[in-house]
């Protein structure tokens, strides 16, 4: 089983031919048992107890494991609990997943469960496996939202796997490295897979010092981006552009921010859904076999803490009544009933409407977590990024002052857009559709309530989003969104924009307390797309002043 063999054979699983599928599986089953057959004899030649499975053979169980539990495609499925069953009968231990479901905050029954979706549902899951070669967690979470989730799709193929001014290989680092800036193993696994997937140096992945000098260039510009995008200015974007023998062009660049910010925003959204280690990853699942108690000791290192404890109400929280949770849904849509009346009534100055966003930039600087949780990485990904306790600052914090962004001034709609799409063609539209999907995404919904006007409620989330990053809308009374955001909804959001690793459970748990998961999602899904238009706002920007 060489690795390059190896990897041809699972490519022919991601066929639409059922076919070719079933050939490709015929010969990783004959390999897999091939592997099997020699360690159980070898033991049993030995007098000694058959071994765990080794030499890559544990790999491709975990492979397996996946594609049993995760393709969309029954007919894989079944094939792959067959090869497991048939390696279990030779006395080697196969895996088992560690976990419920492809997030540690929704149950799995909550979920849309792989072989039980409909037509578009797996039309969706089909294109998602035979692109990405499996089915992931994050697909199986963003789902909840199908028309959003084929923009993001379409949007991350392009950028991974079409036509770009990056080599692949280079795609995928810097994913790695946008992914590692906030300590999220879970996307530092699976582009750490792809990377040498698609001929990446492995020794790039024992630090950045060992990438090449241009790609670690880009590591001041990742770091800021990441966590101070207001500091970006056009001496920075020239320190790249004017590098003599390792510079980037301008094309490069645009590839590189939009990858960038990418992943620091799906990084947001990864730890905002608290999603599961992918089965056949570090973390997902183990080959010790199940206690009495259900779960282990060497399971709760690996992060799982038995399905009771995952999906219980938060340690030492209050339990909340339906009707205490009821009322807090009642009470917002009465505050978005009366805020639209004063709307309608009168309309506050200018100089007012300045002075209330100003107001609520200071107040988010204070808007910060009580708890001190440090997230529980499975693989130490501090090597592929420089400069580890460089974080997000507060921008007025210790006497430093950032002016003002004013989005009359610069915007994705006039600005930044024609600037991507021009140097990077059809990104910027694939963007911008994708933008517009998630913030206008309604379904006239509220809880248990129908028929109901979102819209001034998702205006204020992605407008607080932007606040915190000192962006201001003219037009906007930003006194709204203290009318309409409660506090443990502010340290959610902020957590999850700015320091996504220290999300916890008990963070999900505590806002919007009667609302739908699809809902908590449809949060995140404005929480990434804001976030990442804040990040490239300020990239653009400083792209364009170095242009001109």
């Amino acid at each position: 089983m060489e690795e390059r063999e190896g990897e041809v054979r699972w490519d022919g699983l991601c066929s639409r031919d059922a076919a070719a599928r079933d050939a490709a599986l015929d010969t990783i089953g004959q390999a897999v048992l091939r592997r099997a057959e020699s360690i159980a004899s070898g033991a049993a030649a030995d007098g000694l107890p058959v071994p765990a499975a080794r030499d890559g053979l544990g790999e491709a169980l975990a492979r397996l494991l996946m594609l049993s539990k995760r393709c969309p495609f029954p007919d894989v499925r079944e094939k792959s609990e067959a090869i497991l069953s048939r390696v279990q009968e030779l006395g080697i231990r196969i895996p088992r997943p560690l976990g419920h479901g492809p997030s540690r905050f929704i149950p799995e029954k909550e979920t849309i469960q792989v072989g039980k979706e409909d037509a578009t549902m797996h039309t969706l899951f089909a294109d998602s496996f035979a692109t990405l070669g499996r089915l992931d967690n994050v697909t199986l979470v963003m789902v909840f939202h199908p028309q959003y989730l084929e923009s993001f799709l379409k949007t991350q193929h392009y950028l991974l796997q079409m036509d770009g001014p990056l080599p692949l290989h280079y795609r995928h680092y810097i994913g790695i490295m946008a992914a590692a800036r906030h300590q999220c193993s879970y996307l530092v696994n699976l582009h750490v897979n792809d990377f040498l997937h698609v001929g990446g140096d492995p020794k790039w992945l024992n630090g950045l010092e060992n990438a090449p000098q241009k790609l670690q260039n880009l590591g001041e510009l990742n770091k800021m981006l990441a966590h101070r995008p207001w500091l970006i200015t056009k001496e920075h974007i020239e320190q790249l552009l004017k590098t003599e023998e390792n510079s980037w062009s301008l094309a490069e660049l645009i590839h590189a921010v939009v990858l960038l910010t990418h992943y620091h925003s799906l990084a947001s959204f990864t730890f905002g859904c608290g999603i599961s280690p992918e089965i056949d990853c570090e973390g997902g699942h183990t080959f010790r076999p199940p206690s009495v108690s259900n779960y282990c000791i060497c399971d709760i290192t690996n992060g799982y803490h038995g399905v009771d404890e995952i999906h219980a109400s938060p340690a030492g929280s209050i339990p909340v009544s339906s009707t205490e949770s009821v009322c807090e849904v009642e009470a917002l849509m009465e505050k978005m009933k009366q805020l639209q009346e004063c709307r309608d009534e009168e309309e506050a100055s200018q100089e007012e409407m300045a002075t209330r966003f100003e107001r609520e930039k200071r107040e988010s600087m204070f808007v910060c977590s009580s708890e001190d949780e440090e997230s529980a990485a499975t693989r130490d990904v501090s090597r592929h990024f420089e400069d580890t306790s460089y974080g997000y600052k507060d921008f007025s914090r210790h006497g430093m002052h950032v002016p003002t962004f004013r989005v009359q001034d610069y915007s994705w709609e006039d600005h930044g857009y024609s600037l991507v799409n021009r140097l990077y063609p059809d990104v910027g539209q694939l963007l911008d559709e994708k933008f517009h999907i998630a913030y206008n995404l309604t379904y006239n919904t509220m809880a248990m309530h129908k028929d109901v006007d979102t819209s001034m409620l998702r205006r204020a989330i992605w407008n607080y989003i932007h606040c915190m990053f000192g962006i201001r809308y003219d037009d906007y009374d930003y006194g709204e969104i203290n009318q309409l955001l409660d506090r443990s909804f502010k340290v959610y959001i902020k957590t999850v924009v700015c320091t996504p690793e220290k999300t916890t459970k008990r963070m999900y748990d505590s806002f919007w307390r009667q609302f739908e998961h699809s809902e908590k999602v449809h949060v995140n899904l404005l929480l990434v797309e804001a976030r990442m238009q804040a990040e490239l706002l300020y990239a653009l920007r400083a792209i364009t002043r170095y242009m001109t």
